[in-house]
């Protein structure tokens, strides 16, 4: 029957005693107070279901998209020309009237460094979190539309593309929105420092946060699902945040190993992230 392909996936959740969760920065050392643990789930296979996955239902699409970019290791030609694409890309999907592109990330699941890459994603997150996001939007609009009108709506995006040959050797899971709780995740808060605190989880007073992502629990309710095979010609689109909570507003996702997949090489991939707005 449609929809009953799945894969095993061992994804890393927070610890249920793991509340506080901060990560400091300092010039050449960094710290992180969460804690986590494995959890293997059932993710199911996203082509092999009659079911038409909606950003605003789902959190999250499929869609197509072919790039005019011949090398996205390249700085330059991701600047000149992926930029522009995605950014276009997101007001198609999404109807906006505005969209401010916040950059991009390669991410490579072998020797990262090779590239100028980072590694694979692989905790159960979200990169906005609820408590951040309104702040964070709000001076994206600021920075970009100093004379605007101001926006009613406000959505923070990833549009995630994979550029070495599939199968992926490490996949992205994205969870289903409908099976998110609004209680699900915990702020993970960023500071930058002159050096690493004797307490990471003592006072922050006088300490301005950088920005807020979600981290999470797990939750036996998460309906994750994954789209193997990706090619260079497809996007992953989803969301971080949306201001209109009558919607989707957020997806939690983390990269997952699938050696089912039989990958001959790492996967390599690019996320842009943009904010969108209505006015």
């Amino acid at each position: 029957m449609p929809g009953d392909r799945t894969t095993a996936a061992d994804l890393s959740y927070l610890a249920p005693d793991s509340t506080v969760l901060r990560r400091f920065t300092a010039p050449g050392a960094s710290v992180n107070t969460g804690r986590y643990e494995t959890h293997r789930v059932t993710v199911r296979d996203g082509r092999a279901t009659d079911e038409a996955f909606d950003v605003d239902v789902h959190g999250f699409t499929l869609a197509r998209h072919r790039s005019a970019v011949t090398d996205f290791t390249d700085p330059e030609q991701v600047q000149r020309i992926y930029r522009s694409e995605v950014t276009d890309l997101v007001q198609e999907l999404l109807g906006a009237d505005a969209v401010v592109s916040r950059g991009g990330v390669l991410r490579r699941s072998a020797d990262p460094g090779s590239s100028g890459s980072q590694p694979q994603a692989g905790l159960v997150h979200c990169d906005y979190a609820p408590e951040g996001a309104p702040r964070a939007a709000a001076a994206a609009y600021a920075e970009a539309f100093p004379d605007g009108p101001g926006y009613r709506r406000a959505v923070a995006t990833s549009t995630w593309r994979v550029f070495s040959p599939p199968p992926q050797d490490w996949p992205l899971a994205l969870c289903d929105f409908r099976s998110v709780a609004d209680t699900d995740g915990l702020p993970n808060t960023l500071y930058f420092v002159d050096e690493l605190p004797a307490d990471p989880f003592g006072p922050v007073d006088g300490l301005e946060p950088v920005t807020h992502g979600s981290e999470f629990h797990r939750n036996p309710d998460h309906r994750w699902w994954y789209f193997p095979g990706m090619d260079s010609d497809e996007v992953l689109f989803f969301k971080f945040h949306d201001s209109d909570r009558s919607r989707a507003w957020r997806v939690p996702h983390s990269a997952f190993h699938d050696p089912a997949a039989g990958a001959t090489g790492p996967r390599h991939s690019i996320e842009f992230r943009t904010f969108a707005y209505w006015h």
